[in-house]
């Protein structure tokens, strides 16, 4: 049975990390990302996790020891924003090509130049191609049951990739919203008990990890990785059919809203989508048939139900909230524009009628 509570984003994900239980938390505080082991080591001094907790001086450290804790076996969790997401960048890279499945709370905010604190994805779209799972949250909600669900996806032995569940900086981290969480003992079940096939405390069977690859090994491992990233779009299916029939709440790759009949769509990420919603149902009441398609899970990239939800509409507006400094816009725009770009190329007949990214 769900339990109604009104908490903020950082509140709602410490609850969802302390609800799992995990082996090992490190951390290292950054705005606005600071009340999430904040809350946590509460939890730990008050004895309501078993968790060991590892107070570091810096976010690349705090990746490595979550690293060293998650290769040793252990379940292990983090948070971090901006800057400190910026410095842990070489960490990040270590992380996923070792097949570590770390769990990174990451509240959105601008990277330094100039100082600003405020909700932008320049921080998680910078390592957007690091190797990592990327779910997007749009609310409170979503934030704590996107972290539940990703100790399932990143652990499931056909993906082992770490999963960072994103959030917006201030807009959702400290806005206080009702939310409904779920019991101890639900959570607790759903997760499950973390057993590392392989780690590095395994006197049966010791394995090396990170040896220098040569470059025939390299590509192996590569192609390992990519292929771990593809078996990631099955499994985010399946643990999210497992949890709608836990909560009743149901995500997938997009949510959608008024786009069965949309001529205009706008594509966005995370909080964005609820003042879209908001200003659809106006243009809408105008008589402007524009709908939305919420990007939750931006890395793997499901290519394919992109293409078919938007299959229908005339005008796509892809919306970023980070600038790359490209020559045609930032990352949504580049995944969107990508997806439909071959609609167009095989082609011939009609083609004014296809979807467009303009």
């Amino acid at each position: 049975m769900s339990i109604r509570e009104k908490l903020s984003g950082n509140e709602a994900a410490a609850t969802a990390l302390r609800q799992m239980n995990p082996d090992v938390m490190a951390a290292f505080p950054i705005t606005p990302s600071t009340e999430i082991p904040q809350y946590f080591s509460k939890y730990v001094s008050d004895g309501r996790v078993d968790t060991e907790f590892v107070p570091v001086e810096s976010e690349h450290s705090a990746m490595s020891a979550c690293i060293g804790s998650q290769a040793a076996g252990a379940r292990t969790v983090t948070a971090t924003s901006a800057n400190g997401l910026a410095l842990m960048v070489e960490e990040l890279y270590i992380a996923s090509s070792s097949r570590l499945p770390i769990i990174l709370s990451v509240v959105n905010r601008a990277l330094s130049g100039p100082i600003n604190i405020n909700a932008d994805h320049s921080d998680s779209m910078g390592a957007r191609d690091a190797g990592w799972i990327q779910l997007y949250s749009e609310d409170n909600q979503e934030a704590y049951d996107n972290l539940i669900q990703a100790v399932r996806i990143g652990e499931h032995k056909d993906v082992q990739l770490p999963v960072m569940v994103c959030q917006d900086g201030f807009i959702t981290s400290h806005a206080i919203e009702n939310i409904k969480l779920e019991e101890d003992e639900d959570v607790k079940e759903f997760v499950g008990t973390y057993k590392a096939e392989e780690h590095l405390i395994n006197k049966g069977n010791p394995i090396a990890m990170g040896p220098y690859d040569t470059a025939d090994y390299y590509m192996e491992h590569k192609y390992q990785q990519n292929r771990a990233m593809e078996n990631a779009k099955k499994v985010i299916e399946e643990v999210a059919a497992e949890f709608k029939e836990m909560t009743g709440r149901e995500y997938g790759f997009f949510e959608t809203y008024e786009l069965e009949d949309a001529d205009y769509a706008l594509v966005l990420i995370n909080s964005a989508a609820g003042t879209a919603k908001e200003t659809i149902d106006k243009m809408r009441a105008e008589g402007k048939k524009v709908g939305l398609l919420k990007i939750r899970v931006f890395r793997p990239f499901n290519r394919d139900r992109l293409v078919e939800l938007l299959k229908d509409v005339k005008y796509v507006a892809a919306m970023d909230r980070s600038e790359t400094f490209s020559t045609s816009g930032g990352p949504v725009y580049h995944e969107t524009a990508a997806a439909l770009y071959p609609c167009l190329l095989y082609t011939s007949d009609a083609a004014d009628d296809l979807t467009r990214v303009d």
